[in-house]
């Protein structure tokens, strides 16, 4: 019997022992990472940086492969843009920033919202899949593992039914954490776009954490986790299909949770004393140019050019270019050239991001 994807809820016992002793582990180190995140100064600092490295790994799980190098010259440069996957890379900030807004705004996350998402990631608004013939293979064989629903209303009425489960709580009394996982299979089961479906599924994940207030700005990115356990995370999403087996799914979502929350707690602690360093050690050497505003620029983004921060400081271009030559002299930042371009790179955040791409390293805390 071919299988048929139902509407939301599930039909089956949600509380079990192993998910709410999980769920609540991962509820804790979620609250710790909410709370840390509060300590930052700027919350676009993190905004900014984190969302950087979830659109690099998001991507990759679709095989859209950039470096941190090519990603952040091509938010410098776009004008000088050579690498096509930097620029899908990027399309995903601007749309998970989008998102955020969006939901921020109307405490909702409706199916418009959605739709401006994929959107922005694609670059059209091709909408829901209005054709049929789409089908899930596995990539080294070509065999098909699943077909999503393949009827314009079947999907829209599914969407439906998954956008009055995300914003009516009266559906489900299921840990917030639990319905996550049931909306990310879900969404990914219904599979509504031609293209950019893992993506925004991905987003989702953490904008509903963001309406569910588990997190004030979304800095909690599942990608890298799936990234290091790809295999376990179609294996699982799979199983329920063919088996129900929402316990396992759950529990998987749920430990990707807490690892990602641990590791995120690790990163943001390193920026913090990155940025207290530098903070100090500016206002220590040179106290005619030291500004908040200065210091939050700088780890805004790990790359920065003199345009950037006559725009973000309000000076004078001959004033930001002063301001980089000192900062570059004093150790703070490298200096790199391509052609005529400048361009600045804050040694301590790039740091930073660049370690957080090992799995077996932890963030380094410079100070």
């Amino acid at each position: 019997m071919a299988f048929e994807l139902q509407p939301l809820p599930p039909a089956v016992q949600l509380n079990t022992i192993p998910i709410l002793k999980k769920a609540a582990a991962a509820h804790r180190f979620l609250a710790e990472l909410k709370g840390i995140s509060s300590t930052i100064p700027n919350e676009g600092i993190l905004i900014n940086t984190l969302s950087l490295q979830e659109a690099k790994d998001s991507s990759a799980i679709e095989n859209i492969i950039t470096t941190d190098d090519d990603l952040f010259k091509e938010e410098l440069y776009p004008e000088l843009a050579q690498n096509a996957e930097a620029k899908e890379v990027q399309n995903y900030v601007v749309a998970l920033k989008k998102g955020f807004d969006l939901v921020k705004s109307s405490r909702l996350l409706t199916l418009n919202h959605i739709l401006e998402i994929q959107s922005e990631l694609e670059k059209n608004r091709a909408g829901f899949r209005k054709l049929p013939g789409t089908a899930l293979k596995n990539e080294a064989t070509g065999e098909t593992v699943y077909t999503p629903p393949q009827h314009p209303k079947e999907i829209i009425a599914l969407m439906t039914n998954l956008e009055k489960f995300i914003n009516d709580d009266g559906m489900s009394d299921a840990d917030p954490l639990v319905k996550m996982a049931i909306i990310h299979y879900q969404f990914e089961s219904i599979h509504p776009f031609y293209d950019a479906n893992g993506r925004t599924g991905r987003i989702i994940n953490v904008l509903y954490l963001a309406l569910k207030e588990l997190l004030d700005i979304p800095v909690l990115y599942l990608s890298r986790n799936i990234i290091r356990t790809k295999n376990d995370y179609y294996r699982l999403l799979q199983k329920v299909r063919d088996d129900g087996a929402w316990e396992e799914w759950i529990l998987y979502i749920l430990d990707s949770v807490e690892i990602t929350a641990k590791h995120t707690i690790g990163m943001i602690h390193a920026i913090k004393a990155a940025l207290m360093d530098y903070k100090h050690r500016i206002r220590r050497e040179d106290k005619a140019f030291y500004s908040q505003d200065l210091i939050n620029h700088l780890f805004y983004h790990p790359y920065t050019k003199i345009e950037f921060m006559e725009r973000d400081l309000k000076v004078t271009r001959v004033t930001a270019s002063k301001y980089l030559k000192i900062l570059t002299k004093q150790g703070f930042l490298d200096l790199e050239k391509k052609g005529k371009w400048h361009f600045y790179i804050n040694k301590a955040l790039f740091r930073i991001l660049a370690n957080s791409n090992r799995s077996d390293k932890k963030p380094e805390i410079i100070g």
